[in-house]
């Protein structure tokens, strides 16, 4: 793990340094954008949004029962936005597009393809991985922003149909409870895990070696890893912006 850690360190300032030369395509990272954002669009939402519903299921009668139903829309809402969206988002994105990032390189690399583009005096890492990782980082960023939306929608919805409570006392809980540090610190996570799971993908993708069966074994471990270093990150941020008040 440590030994990978360094690795995918490596791989990003590499990654880094390749964009800032200007060697990244724009139309490489919106082709990247599509396959990772857009075809993950619609799992990503829908398990924000059966998240956020089920959670206002269970919680809506024991508000009601305790004179707190007002308080539904806002307790959902800070719970939505500050881990519900940008991590359950995250955790769909790297089972649908990172395997499948990491299939892609790990292909490249037991055919040659890398060894080839390295013969011709180019960055590899900088090649394979800067478009990945900020069309990664671009992706997460809006799924989360539009699953933080369709959470708290259909939080109302189904607060309306289960105890009837008005959307309007609904969403004035949410107006009086949601702070905008919450939502900056959510986009700052959909930012850090988009960028993370291209990265921790790409890299084990970029360290197979072998045939078919090592790329099918290689798309197993990062799901396993991109999973470990997403709830990792989301600890060290959340004690960064959340310990102490």
């Amino acid at each position: 793990m440590i030994t990978f850690l360094g690795q995918c360190v490596q791989n990003f300032v590499r990654a880094v340094k390749y964009t800032l030369k200007g060697n990244v395509r724009f139309m490489g990272v919106v082709s990247q954008a599509a396959a990772i954002g857009f075809d993950s669009l619609g799992i990503c939402l829908s398990i924000v949004f059966i998240s956020a519903c089920v959670i206002a299921l269970q919680v809506a009668k024991q508000f009601l029962m305790s004179g707190g139903d007002s308080y539904i829309g806002g307790f959902l809402t800070v719970a939505l936005i500050r881990e519900i969206a940008p991590g359950f988002a995250a955790l769909a994105l790297a089972a649908r597009a990172g395997t499948a990032i990491t299939a892609q390189v790990a292909n490249m690399q037991v055919t040659n393809q890398i060894d080839a583009i390295e013969v011709l005096k180019v960055d590899s890492i900088g090649y394979y991985f800067a478009p990945r990782i900020l069309a990664g980082a671009l992706s997460c960023f809006c799924i989360v922003l539009l699953a933080e939306l369709i959470g708290v929608l259909g939080g109302a919805l189904v607060s309306y149909f289960s105890i009837g409570l008005h959307p309007i006392r609904y969403f004035n809980s949410v107006w009086l409870m949601l702070v905008m540090k919450d939502v900056y610190v959510s986009l700052l996570k959909g930012l850090i895990f988009g960028a993370l799971i291209a990265l921790v993908c790409a890299t084990v993708g970029y360290n197979t070696r072998g045939g078919a069966k090592n790329v099918g074994e290689s798309t197993t471990k990062s799901a396993i890893l991109c999973t470990i270093y997403i709830l990792c990150a989301d600890l060290i941020i959340g004690i960064l912006f959340y310990m102490g008040g």
